[in-house]
């Protein structure tokens, strides 16, 4: 399995939008769904605020594929839910062991 984390701080007002977008039934999920080996995302928040998702791939390799398919897609949803955002970090991408 492929795992992609990444890190966001919601810009304050946006929690709600970018709750919907992030989570299972949002933009970004529906995205990732055309997507063969796409196994899912979740959404996580912690005490103070900050999020963090988890995608799941079956390989890097089909990961990479559906992002050459679609980068130009991909690069417009990325821009529209840019102004949810204050920081938006890519933690790592790791494969199981």
């Amino acid at each position: 399995m492929y795992v992609i984390l990444w890190e966001y701080e919601c810009r304050p007002g946006s929690e709600a939008a970018f709750e919907s977008a992030y989570g299972p039934s949002g933009v970004w999920v529906e995205f990732f769904r055309q997507g063969e080996g796409y196994l899912g995302t979740e959404l996580l928040r912690d005490s103070s605020g900050h999020y963090a998702t988890i995608d799941r791939w079956v390989s890097a390799t089909q990961h990479a594929a559906f992002r050459t398919l679609h980068a130009e897609e991909y690069r417009a949803i990325d821009a529209q839910c840019e102004q949810l955002t204050t920081v938006e970090r890519h933690i790592g991408s790791y494969e199981t062991v």
